[in-house]
């Protein structure tokens, strides 16, 4: 530490910096959260100091055991942070010469903060990535199960938020599904782009150290080190790459919640939640609030936030490393945070679903929701497609002054738009004969359901296999 301002970069000031500087320019207070990666990062760079002679055996066990041993008083909080240190790296740095000496200060022999930091980085989000894909993974697995379990069981499908067309409540949570499995793609295509090692580029330049990058990289199982060292020190295009992995998620995770908000409401009744998911009004003793999927709604916004302070961090940065950068980790932490926490959620809840079939079935039967059908039906009798939509339109109107469905008017009543309809037209008309007339791939009928769900089953399997 320099005298002149107890910094390690103080040689050459001649006075300590401002109170309030020191305290507004220190990222402690949240980078900390990074000590478990920079104690790996360091024990592996002292490994490869000591393998190319930049280092003695000696020195390099004393500086692992003393990393070690500083882990530990991490993870059993007795470490003292300091501010005036200013960052994770220099407080580690800092209390390990405090407990093996001068060959603690040879630790940062042919690296910078620079490297460190972005490598850091890169190992937290690689653990990160791992612990929500497996939430994904639970995610996934819970509506594929559930899909299949109700893949007889009969909705109404909409458009513009008005019935549409009958389909099975196994079809539309498979339709979740494959949102959610572009995302997982979307995010182990993002972990390859993480996996790239930048220790060894120093502040920007590389180093003069004879040091071997691929030893390193190898110990602490990155793919491969990156190729230039002004790049490793400032890309964050793997925070950007994440964050709009995250935005997208959680605008898939809010379309799900809107619906489910909808579908537990009175006025819909078409699913009931567990009470463990739910909360009640501190007034309305008779409310049951679906917190959960508001909740995570509502998260959305926060996320996208994040992706838009990065991509604003980044834009105006000249090569190389820029102080902006250490407002990286805040928006990334949270936005890691957020999302792990988003798919906690609904990896629990959405197996737990209970769907109310015969409200679910009852609204089906409103709207006229096989009008299309009926359509069909007509062409397939020779009646031109034009024409059969000007039928069926009149006999929906009929239908609306009479308060009759279409399956509920007798036959001489659907004759009178067009005698070509006979007896059969009924066959049609019924919930369960139109989803099952959709039997084909990636229709609604009940075995292309369970085909599907058996389909999302095995590629699922393929993905945790590691293949994209």
């Amino acid at each position: 530490m320099s005298q002149a301002t107890n910094q390690s970069w103080g040689g050459r000031f001649s006075e300590p910096t401002d109170a309030f500087v020191e305290r507004f320019t220190a990222s402690v207070n949240f980078d900390q959260r990074l000590a478990r990666q920079d104690i790996q990062g360091s024990i592996a760079h002292a490994t490869m100091l000591a393998r190319v002679g930049v280092l003695t055996d000696d020195e390099r066990d004393a500086i692992i055991n003393g990393l070690s041993e500083i882990k530990g008083e991490i993870e059993r909080d007795e470490f003292e942070w300091s501010v005036p240190l200013e960052d994770v790296h220099m407080n580690i740095e800092a209390r390990l010469t405090d407990k093996i000496g001068i060959t603690g200060k040879k630790l940062h022999t042919g690296r910078s903060r620079n490297d460190q930091v972005a490598t850091d980085i890169r190992l937290f989000m690689r653990d990160a990535i791992d612990v929500i894909e497996a939430e994904l993974v639970r995610l996934r697995e819970g509506m594929i199960e559930l899909a299949d379990r109700e893949a007889d069981t009969i909705m109404p499908g909409f458009t513009h938020l008005q019935t549409a067309q009958p389909v099975t409540f196994g079809h539309h949570l498979l339709a979740w599904q494959e949102m959610v499995a572009r995302d997982h793609e979307r995010l182990l295509d993002c972990r390859k782009r993480i996996n790239v090692m930048p220790l060894g580029a120093a502040a920007l330049a590389g180093t003069t150290y004879p040091i071997d990058r691929h030893v390193t990289a190898e110990l602490l199982g990155f793919e491969r080190p990156a190729e230039n060292s002004l790049d490793a020190v400032s890309d964050r295009d793997f925070a950007i790459e994440f964050t709009s992995f995250a935005s997208i998620l959680l605008m898939h995770l809010s379309r799900m919640s809107e619906e489910l908000v909808l579908w537990t409401s009175a006025q819909f009744d078409f699913i009931d939640l567990p009470d463990r998911f739910c909360t009640g009004s501190s007034i309305m003793p008779q409310k049951k609030n679906s917190d959960v999927p508001e909740l995570v709604r509502g998260k959305t916004g926060r996320i996208y936030g994040h992706l838009m302070s990065l991509l604003t961090l980044m834009k105006s940065q000249p090569l190389a490393y820029n102080k902006d950068n250490q407002e990286d980790k805040e928006p990334l932490f949270d936005a890691v945070d957020t999302v792990r926490d988003c798919l906690k959620a609904f990896a629990d809840m959405v197996p737990a679903i209970e769907p109310k079939k015969a409200s679910m079935f009852e609204a089906a039967r409103k709207g006229f929701s096989t009008a299309t059908d009926l359509a069909d039906y007509l062409v397939r009798k020779g009646v031109a497609f034009r024409d059969a939509h000007e039928i069926v339109g009149q006999s929906v109107a009929y239908g609306l002054r009479t308060e009759k469905d279409l399956s509920e008017m007798t036959l001489d009543e659907l004759k009178q738009f067009s005698a070509t309809i006979e007896q059969d037209v009924f066959e049609v008309l019924t919930l369960e004969g139109s989803v099952a007339a959709r039997n084909h791939i990636g229709g609604t009928a009940p075995d292309q359901v369970r085909a599907a769900a058996q389909r999302a089953r095995e590629a699922l399997a393929t993905l945790k296999g590691g293949s994209l």
